[in-house]
């Protein structure tokens, strides 16, 4: 699903990078700055990382989680529970950069 959904933001010109884990994510944040919306699959294990947590608080966020994972509203704007589209996650993300510009 990521690599349908990075596709589907480059063709918009919204340039995505995809990232497998919250480590990969910070590094890429660290030497280049904080990115306007991220996208994250959300698991219980996830929403308790601290590195996480923070992030979010700092970024719009589209939180895709399952019905079995509690997900209170400080832990993002957007949250999308399965199963979702990739049209839905997109349409997302879009709103949340236009918010941005305004």
């Amino acid at each position: 699903m990521r690599t349908a959904v990075r596709a589907e933001l480059r063709e918009l010109g919204v340039d995505a990078l995809g990232m497998d884990s919250a480590d990969d994510a910070n590094r890429a944040i660290a030497t280049g700055g904080l990115p306007n919306v991220i996208v994250v699959e959300a698991t219980a294990e996830l929403l308790g990382n601290p590195r996480i947590k923070d992030l979010v608080q700092r970024v719009p966020t589209v939180l895709i989680a399952s019905r079995t994972v509690k997900v209170s509203p400080p832990d993002a704007p957007v949250v999308l529970y399965h199963p979702v589209l990739i049209a839905e996650i997109v349409a997302r993300v879009s709103e949340l950069l236009a918010r941005d510009h305004d």
